[in-house]
């Protein structure tokens, strides 16, 4: 995408934007609110379209949309809304989970004394058009009706009603979370006066409601599935701790730091199974508390709010996912400390061990020094032994040849010369040795 510039008569420029442009200024006006007439029923789900599944979800809805002629969505695209007849769907597709929302035209059957009943029908020809990409995590079933003489007391579960007001009092919306014998969560909305433009938000917060409090809830099963790992982790922690108050060998500070090392590595597997669904339950809550903070919510009859009623059933699951990952770091941590202390004693051993052999190379070769001086003097007076016998049999026969010496006078004078000199070639070949030897 490029921006023509205007400089001055006749002249112009072209300005190249960042390949990101297009897509931060498209996310400010991605999933916008659409209009809604009241009476209208919206069947809400939300589907599981981890890999492979995301792929084959939007296949589906090219399908969908090509063979009933309706505006296909881009390649791109993560939204798309469609209106076919009385029927309007509208599909979003997020990193972990896709949205098909069908807006249906409210049924001549529902009384407005009591306007749920069973979509078995309804639901089965729905699924007959686009067939559902993965799992279901959210089915939510929503009337949004108009009318003043709907008591919300008699539609839900009294024990987990949760009913507010918009902050201007133009809609009262109430729902017990629970779900149906169909499987649907329902939830009623009653149009005061809101007009289509703010029925079609306050219907699409109320759907994101259900589906981020389902996401964040996801977690729960997580954290419940590690608490007996971690709980056994910081057992053991304990354990090694307080036995390395008794352990001062090599061996023992090993095998506790061969155990933490294990304990270290189951951590950290838990942890980082558990990172993405921690960190996008807290996202999913944030959402949630935001969405509720927008909507303004007021309270009827002294009865609970949906911001009462989450806070006090929703938040200490939460609070729970948010312990276990607290516990993971802090467990990892002190691991983490315990093992250095394990190292460094193991160090200290080894060191320890290190100079004891150290010491003892050092008597060894000062042995052998002393034994190699011995080896020296011997070879010294052996080598003179036989030096001195052939100047001997030298002088014999120098004699024996008529020169008048005497071989014993001779023999006893060249001892001391002889020793003297073979000492000091011997000195000087060690010497030779020694300095050529390398360093240490």
């Amino acid at each position: 995408m490029s921006i023509s510039v205007s400089i001055g008569e006749g002249e112009g420029a072209r300005l190249r934007s960042h390949h990101l442009r297009a897509a931060v200024l498209g996310e400010l006006h991605a999933r916008p609110f659409t209009a809604i007439e009241t009476p209208r029923r919206v069947l809400h789900f939300a589907f599981d379209t981890t890999g492979e599944r995301g792929a084959a979800d939007r296949a589906a809805l090219f399908a969908f949309c090509a063979g009933r002629g309706l505006v296909m969505p881009r390649a791109a695209d993560k939204h798309h809304r469609v209106t076919f007849g009385t029927t309007a769907l509208r599909w979003e597709q997020h990193s972990e989970f896709t949205t098909y929302t069908w807006e249906l035209p409210a049924e001549a059957t529902a009384e407005a004394a009591r306007p749920f009943h069973p979509p078995a029908t309804t639901l089965a020809a729905l699924m007959g058009l686009v067939p559902p990409p993965g799992p279901v995590l959210v089915a939510l079933d929503l009337h949004l009706v108009a009318g003043q003489g709907i008591a919300p007391e008699r539609l839900f579960d009294r024990a987990s009603l949760a009913v507010a007001e918009n902050s201007d009092s133009t809609a009262l919306y109430a729902t017990d979370f629970q779900c149906d014998p169909t499987g649907f969560v329902r939830m009623l909305v009653i149009d005061r006066g809101l007009g289509a433009e703010r029925a079609g938000a306050l219907v699409q917060r109320l759907l994101e409601l259900e589906t981020y409090r389902t996401l964040a809830l996801l977690a729960l099963p997580e954290a419940q599935r590690l608490a007996p790992s971690i709980a056994n982790i910081e057992r053991r922690l304990a354990e090694i701790t307080e036995d390395m108050r008794g352990t001062s060998g090599l061996a023992g500070n090993r095998a506790h730091l061969d155990e933490l090392t294990e304990l270290a590595a189951e951590l950290e597997a838990g942890a980082a199974a558990s990172l993405f669904r921690f960190g996008a339950s807290r996202a999913y809550n944030e959402i949630v508390r935001l969405r509720l903070e927008t909507i303004g919510e007021r309270k009827v009859d002294g009865l609970p709010t949906w911001t009462s009623f989450l806070a006090r059933r929703m938040q200490p699951a939460m609070r729970t996912c948010v312990t276990t990952e607290e516990r993971q770091t802090g467990l990892s941590s002190k691991l983490e400390r315990t093992a250095q202390l394990l190292r460094t004693r193991v160090e200290v051993a080894l060191q320890q061990q290190n100079q004891d052999l150290l010491k003892s190379m050092n008597e060894r070769t000062r042995l052998q020094l002393r034994l190699q001086a011995t080896v020296e003097g011997l070879s010294v007076a052996a080598i003179t032994y036989y030096v001195v016998g052939l100047i001997h049999y030298l002088a014999e026969g120098v004699a024996a040849a008529g020169v008048h010496i005497e071989p014993g006078i001779i023999t006893a004078a060249v001892v001391p010369v002889v020793a003297l000199v073979i000492w000091s070639v011997v000195r000087r070949v060690r010497r030779r040795h020694t300095d050529s030897a390398p360093p240490a």
